[in-house]
């Protein structure tokens, strides 16, 4: 099939990927505890079987010890072709009416050229994009393709177990990890890095027991000044990450310009960017410090009284090729050490992400890129990314010979995924699912 066919297949199946993308959207699959499973369960079953209408027919959900089901198939192609490995994931981010949606999250609305709605772009707009890959070859695809659909990404993943366990399901030459996106739309660009996380909750006392501020205000040191003290040593005064130890590098590849990030960011009018260098160096080489969570007195529940204990979560994101443990360690030592006031500190770790660097110097990446330049007619960069995806390691670590392709319909300036009003641009679904299948159809003729 040339390009120019499949290029026109693509622009056909657009709308009938368009209306499988509303459904999707249209079932609230929080994985999430506390929110109902039966939306999930729903949007599995859903999942599984527009996946095996395109092609998969033998594809099942799989049985794991808790949490919700992988969707697995695998369609076999001709002997001795290369064997590729499709993944996306079904479930999204919670939609919270405080994140200040302006349409339905659960309501595909198009508006402005796009597409608005929880998961459009994160990632059930990648779902879509490879049924649409599918159908470009009519279920039927020139080398043998495998598909791994995860139900747990946004919350405490059960794929990394199934894969450890089940090696073998995952022996390939390529996976392709439709989770990601250009940094703008029409501008191609392959994620090559993805930054760590590490995190830790951190807790203070000062006092054996609330105490009247009043009467003990000024000399008796309140647990919650102490942290706010705290916190604010983990930046410089430019916004820069002051903990010693920790790892910083520079960003080589495609670069995000401040107006298109402060745009994407909804940064106020006003409100200076953090941190020093070029953006690509601050998100995609440089560690970065937030507090995710703090626990004390809500303003409702607050009277006059002085804090004895204030507890605050803290995620660092860390630079690709860093060790999460010691990298973590550096942030350990930094709290422990820098309390005021002999401020008693306890600090948990909690989670240690590993970063993950692309090896962009194999055939398949070589592929991917040309394909991806062709289906956008022009050149493809690389871009990195500020979330981790742990499981990347774990497959590598199944599949040590294998090579990894990380891109997607997620245009950063403008998707806002995990935040109010995510959005996806149609162009992208059919400029993916062109590149995708120009992919297959150039990894299919490479061992004729």
């Amino acid at each position: 099939m040339q390009a120019h066919e499949i290029s026109a297949r693509a622009a056909a199946l657009l709308p009938g990927l368009i209306e499988d993308l509303e459904k999707l959207v249209a079932i609230p699959s929080v994985a999430f505890p506390g929110y109902p499973p039966e939306p999930v369960e729903r949007m599995a079953e859903q999942t599984l079987r527009m996946f095996q209408e395109a092609g998969f027919t033998g594809a099942r959900l799989m049985d794991v010890p808790t949490g919700y089901p992988p969707i697995y198939g695998e369609i076999p192609g001709p002997e001795g072709s290369p064997v590729v490995v499709l993944y996306a994931h079904y479930d999204v981010q919670p939609a919270p009416p405080e994140q200040g949606w302006t349409s339905d999250p659960w309501t595909a609305t198009r508006k402005d050229g796009r597409i608005y709605g929880r998961g459009a772009a994160d990632d059930k707009g990648g779902l879509v994009t490879h049924l649409g890959t599918l159908k470009i070859f009519d279920g039927r695809p020139p080398c043998t393709v495998k598909l791994i659909l995860e139900g747990m990404e946004e919350t405490e993943s059960n794929l990394e177990a199934f894969v450890e366990a089940n090696p073998e399901l995952f022996a390939c030459d390529l996976f392709v990890i439709c989770d990601m996106g250009n940094l703008r739309v029409g501008e191609p660009a392959l994620t090559t890095a993805l930054r760590g996380d590490v995190a830790c909750v951190v807790t203070v006392r000062t006092l054996e027991h609330p105490l009247h501020s009043g009467v003990f205000g000024g000399p008796a040191p309140d647990a919650m000044m102490a942290l706010a003290r705290l916190l604010s040593t983990l930046h410089d005064d430019a916004g820069d990450v002051a903990v010693q130890g920790v790892s910083r590098g520079v960003w080589t590849g495609a670069e995000l310009s401040e107006e298109d990030f402060r745009s994407s960011a909804d940064i106020l009018d006003g409100v200076r960017l953090t941190g020093t260098g070029r953006i690509g160096d601050q998100l995609w080489a440089h560690p970065s410090i937030n507090a995710i969570g703090l626990d004390m007195t809500d303003i409702a529940g607050s009277s006059n009284v002085l804090i004895p204990e204030a507890r605050a979560k803290i995620s660092m994101r860390i630079v690709p090729g860093s060790d999460p443990g010691k990298e973590l360690d550096a942030l350990v030592e930094h709290l422990r050490t820098h309390a005021p006031w002999g401020a008693q500190v306890e600090v948990r770790r909690t989670k240690e992400a590993p970063p993950f660097l692309c090896d962009t110097g194999g055939p398949g990446y070589a592929t991917a890129r040309s394909a991806l330049a062709e289906a956008y007619g022009k050149p493809a960069g690389e871009a990195g990314c500020g979330g981790s995806i742990p499981l990347l390691r774990t497959l590598q670590q199944a599949a040590p010979g294998a090579e990894f392709v990380l891109w997607g319909p997620e245009d950063v300036a403008a998707s806002r995924i995990h935040s109010s009003d995510e959005s996806v641009d149609p162009r992208e679904i059919e400029s993916m699912v062109v590149a995708q299948a120009l992919l297959l159809q150039r990894l299919g003729a490479r061992d004729e």
